[in-house]
C-alpha cells in the first residue's frame, strides 16, 4: 500500500507536527494567564451559554507504556479520595463565578482512567456535577473506559449516573503487543463490558485503536482490527501512536528497535482504513471513523463537526470548562490549563478554589487561524470568504499564504476552489502537515512533536 506514496511523501509523515486539538497548541501556554484571568472569562460568560465540562481523573491501576496522558498509578484508593475532595471544591468555585442560565450541553470523563473511581464514587462525582451545574436534559455524558477491572456495580453507576456514551480503549489484542506495552487485555473481558453497556441503555460506543506500536504490523493489527467489528462499535478512533519519551519517561520501557518504520506505519493505516470503509463507516478528518447514522458522521456530512482536546466532537459549545488537574479549558479569549501535578492541583484548589497554572490570551489573528485550521481538521477546506465573513478584512492576510501552500506542496493534495481549496484523498494523510503551513507559533516554539503519522 505505500506504493501510493512516494519516498519523499512518506519522509514527510516522518515531520513532527501538533496534533491540532488547539490552536495555538499547549507549549505556548505561559504563566501570564492566572486564576484571576480565569474568573474574568467565566464571568464574562453571556447568560444562556451553552457549556461543556472536561473532568480529569488522573490515575491507573496499572501503567501502559505508550501511554501520553497525564496520569499515575495508585496502588491505594486513598489518594483517590483525597483528589475527589479537592475535584468538588473546585467544581463548586468554578459554578460559582458562571453567570445565571448557563446550560451544560456536554460532560466528558478522561483520564487516567475515570472507572478506577468505586460505584460511590462515580454516583458522588456526577451528584457534585449536577448540584453545581444546571445539566441540560439533553446533555451527552460521555465517559473514557478501561475495560480492565470494570464491575456490574461500575456498570450500575455509570447507567444510574446517565452516561451516554462510552469510549473504550482497545490499542491492540495481540499478546506480543500488549506484553511490550504493559497492557494486558482481552477480547473477552472487552466484549463483556460493551455488552453490559448496551444491556443498561448506552446508546453510543467508541472503540480506540492504535498503530505504530511495538511489534506491530499489518497482519497483527488487521486482526485486532476484525476483533473489534463485531463490536460494531458506532465509532471508531484510529490513533499513531506517538512516541515521545523525551516527554514521558515511561515510555522508555517500550524497545526503540521494536516500533515500526513509517512505511509500516503508512501500511497499517491505508489497510485499516479500507476495511473500515468496506464494513460501512464513514471517514471524519484524520482518524476517526463512523458509522453513517452516527451524529459524528451527521455533523461531517453538513460541516458543522468540531475538533476540541478530545479530538473530532459534535460538541458546539461557547466554551469548554477544564476540571481536575493537568485539564485545559477554552473560553472565546483563549485558554486556561490547571496544575498538571495531583498535589500541586490539591493544594491551589485548598486554598484560593480554582487551580489554574497557565494559558494564552488568543488576539485576533489567533482566532482567525485557529478556525482556519479547524476547517482543515475538520472539513478539509479553506474558504477564504467565510473566513473573511468572520474576521474582517484580516483574513486576507493568508490569501498569499494560500497561494504559497498550493504552489509548493504536491498538487494532487488540493482541488482549487473560487475561494481557496478542498484538500483531496490524496491530501488527507498530510493535513497536520497542511494545517502547520498556517501556525505562525511553529517555528517559534520549543515544543517537540510527534510524526504527522
Amino acid at each position: 500500500m505505500t506504493a501510493n506514496f512516494s519516498p519523499s511523501e512518506i519522509a514527510r509523515l516522518a515531520t513532527p507536527v501538533p496534533r491540532y486539538t488547539s490552536y495555538p497548541t499547549a507549549p505556548h501556554f505561559s504563566i501570564d494567564v492566572s486564576n484571576l484571568t480565569y474568573r474574568e472569562w467565566l464571568h464574562a460568560m453571556p447568560p444562556g451559554s451553552r457549556v461543556s465540562l472536561y473532568v480529569h481523573i488522573p490515575f491507573c491501576d496499572t501503567l501502559c507504556w505508550f501511554c501520553g496522558c497525564h496520569t499515575r498509578m495508585v496502588r491505594k484508593y486513598s489518594p483517590i479520595k483525597t483528589y475527589l475532595d479537592a475535584l468538588e471544591k473546585e467544581i463548586a468555585a468554578v459554578a460559582a463565578h458562571l453567570p445565571a442560565h448557563c446550560s451544560v450541553t456536554h460532560v466528558h470523563w478522561g483520564g487516567g482512567s475515570p472507572t478506577i473511581l468505586s460505584p460511590e464514587d462515580i454516583i458522588r462525582l456526577n451528584a457534585a456535577i449536577h448540584t453545581a451545574f444546571p445539566i441540560a436534559r439533553t446533555c451527552d455524558f460521555a465517559v473514557e473506559i478501561d475495560p480492565r477491572g470494570m464491575d456490574e456495580a461500575r456498570l450500575d453507576a455509570l447507567a444510574e449516573a446517565g452516561m451516554t456514551r462510552a469510549s473504550i480503549g482497545v490499542q491492540d489484542f495481540d499478546t506480543e503487543v500488549q506484553r511490550a506495552i504493559n497492557r494486558f487485555q482481552s477480547f473477552e473481558e472487552t466484549l463483556a463490558v460493551a455488552d453490559g453497556l448496551r444491556q443498561r441503555g448506552v446508546t453510543s460506543l467508541n472503540v480506540d485503536l492504535l498503530y505504530g506500536l511495538p511489534h506491530q504490523n499489518v497482519s497483527v493489527m488487521l486482526k485486532s482490527l476484525e476483533q473489534v467489528l463485531t463490536l460494531r462499535p458506532d465509532r471508531l478512533a484510529l490513533f499513531g501512536y506517538a512516541h515521545v519519551p523525551w516527554m514521558k519517561k515511561h515510555q522508555e520501557m517500550i524497545p526503540q528497535e521494536a516500533l515500526p518504520g513509517m512505511p509500516e506505519r503508512i501500511e497499517c493505516v491505508e489497510r485499516a482504513t479500507a476495511r473500515l470503509v468496506e464494513a460501512g463507516y464513514s471517514r471524519i478528518g484524520l482518524d476517526h471513523f463512523a458509522l453513517p447514522t452516527d451524529s459524528l458522521a451527521l455533523a461531517a456530512a453538513n460541516g458543522t463537526l468540531r475538533r476540541n482536546f478530545q479530538g473530532y466532537t459534535t460538541d458546539d459549545s461557547d466554551c469548554l470548562i477544564g476540571l481536575g488537574a493537568s485539564s485545559i479549558g477554552q473560553f472565546p479569549q483563549g485558554f486556561v490549563q490547571n496544575e498538571t501535578g495531583g498535589q500541586p492541583y490539591e493544594r491551589r484548589v485548598n486554598e484560593i478554589g480554582l487551580a489554574v497554572a497557565r494559558g494564552l490570551e488568543t488576539s485576533a489573528e489567533d482566532r482567525l487561524r485557529g478556525e482556519a485550521i479547524e476547517e482543515l481538521m475538520c472539513n478539509l477546506r479553506l474558504d477564504l470568504a467565510k473566513l473573511k465573513a468572520h474576521h474582517g478584512a484580516l483574513a486576507e492576510q493568508l490569501t498569499p499564504e494560500v497561494e504559497g501552500l498550493l504552489a509548493e506542496e504536491p498538487a494532487a493534495w488540493f482541488e482549487r476552489t473560487a475561494n481557496g481549496f478542498v484538500v483531496t484523498e490524496e491530501g488527507r494523510p498530510f493535513l497536520r502537515i497542511i494545517a502547520a503551513r498556517f501556525d505562525s507559533y511553529l517555528a517559534r516554539g520549543t515544543g517537540r512533536h510527534s510524526s504527522a503519522m
